[in-house]
C-alpha cells in the first residue's frame, strides 16, 4: 500500500473506473500463464486502487475531504496490520 499512489488514484479517476479496472486484474490473475512475480504486482496494484475506492467511499458516505479520507484509510490499514 503506498497512500500517495492511493490518492492520485482517487483524486484523477471515478470510483466505477477503479471497480473496473480491478475486475480486469482479478479476472487476469486467473489466467494459468501468470508467474508468482506478476501475481505480487498484480496485487499491489489491486491494494491500491481498492484503498482508493475506500477513499472515495469515505468522502462520499462520511462527508470527509480528500487528506482526511486518505488519512483515515491509512490509520484503518495501520490498525489491522498491529493486530
Amino acid at each position: 500500500m503506498k497512500l500517495p499512489v492511493i490518492r492520485h488514484l482517487q483524486k484523477n479517476n471515478e470510483k466505477k473506473q477503479l471497480l473496473h479496472t480491478a475486475e480486469v486484474l482479478e479476472s487476469l490473475c486467473e489466467h494459468r500463464s501468470v508467474k508468482d512475480q506478476e501475481l505480487d504486482m498484480i496485487g499491489e496494484l489491486l491494494t491500491n486502487i481498492y484503498g482508493a475506492v475506500e477513499v472515495h467511499d469515505m468522502m462520499e458516505n462520511e462527508g470527509m475531504t480528500q487528506i482526511e479520507a486518505a488519512n483515515a484509510f491509512a490509520q484503518k490499514v495501520m490498525g489491522s496490520i498491529d493486530r
